[in-house]
């Protein structure tokens, strides 16, 4: 019988998890180092010509933030030389799973406030950064010629959801519950973004996404919109995590996600005002 990890057990498994997970993010521009403050023992720099202190931020953020991300992560690092990001994209469950397990991280961003509640105890207080809703995805030219949400029981389409535990899955729920539909999906996927791909690689002819992952898929996938009365919206809150070790440097990007700068790259792509 194996025995229970110790909590420094979990803070090593957890690291090696998020290691596995993180995916970086080149910095636009130059590629050289040249100019940049130099990273002292704890990942910060002396600071940038921003007024921020330099650092190598890792940033938990929900699966539907993956493209919007990279865009915003490219723009700060320009404008906050010395620092880099480094960005860990899942279904917010997993991301909070990380925190709560001791992972090494800096920041926080989940696609909902209920997940970011879970570990209000080892987060700073958050703040939302943008809203979002949900679409139909179908394939280019919708061939099945899907309408609305009450055409998602019809049992001959191959309907995928997230599952009941991701944020967009909860939404999904949400919406079809309350117009009395019944769906059967194909499958459950970990994330939104996996919702997505089933219906770009056609293993599914239909399923519930956020509007700016179609949008992020417009050459591969029609969207259909569902009216503001049977929608649900989508609420982002960012936080810093408490064990940050670059605690400033953590803030002051998650300040800057609310800032007109931040603001544009995200509405840009098609999340809406906080």
């Amino acid at each position: 019988m194996s025995l229970p990890l110790t909590p420094a057990g979990r803070r090593t498994a957890a690291a090696v998890l998020t290691a596995a997970l993180l995916v970086p993010l080149a910095a636009c521009g130059n590629s050289d180092d040249t100019g940049k403050a130099a990273a002292g023992p704890s990942g910060s720099g002396s600071g940038s010509a921003s007024g921020a202190p330099a650092a190598n931020l890792t940033v938990l953020a929900a699966a539907s933030l993956t493209d919007v991300f990279k865009t915003a992560g490219a723009a700060y690092e320009k404008s906050h030389p010395g620092t880099k990001l480094t960005f860990s994209f899942a279904g917010s469950q997993e991301l909070v799973a990380q925190v709560s397990q001791g992972s090494p991280a800096d920041v926080l961003v989940t696609a909902d406030t209920k997940s970011m509640d879970k570990v209000k105890a080892d987060t700073g207080t958050p703040a939302i950064i943008a809203k979002n809703r949900l679409v139909i995805a179908t394939g280019e030219g919708n061939p099945y010629k899907v309408d609305d949400l009450k055409d998602l029981a019809d049992t001959k389409l191959k309907v995928v959801l997230a599952a009941p535990e991701v944020p967009a899955g909860k939404y999904s729920k949400q919406i079809l519950d309350a117009q009395k539909v019944t769906v059967k999906p194909v499958s459950q996927e970990p994330n939104v973004r996996a919702v997505l791909s089933k219906v770009e690689l056609g293993e599914a002819d239909a399923g519930l996404v956020y509007k700016t992952d179609a949008a992020s898929a417009a050459d591969k996938v029609d969207a259909v919109e569902i009216p503001d009365d049977q929608n649900a919206i989508a609420k982002y809150p960012a936080a810093t995590i408490k064990d940050s070790r670059n605690a400033e440097a953590a803030a002051a990007f998650v300040a800057w996600l609310s800032s007109p700068e931040g603001q544009k790259i995200l509405q840009d792509a098609g999340f809406q005002k906080p």
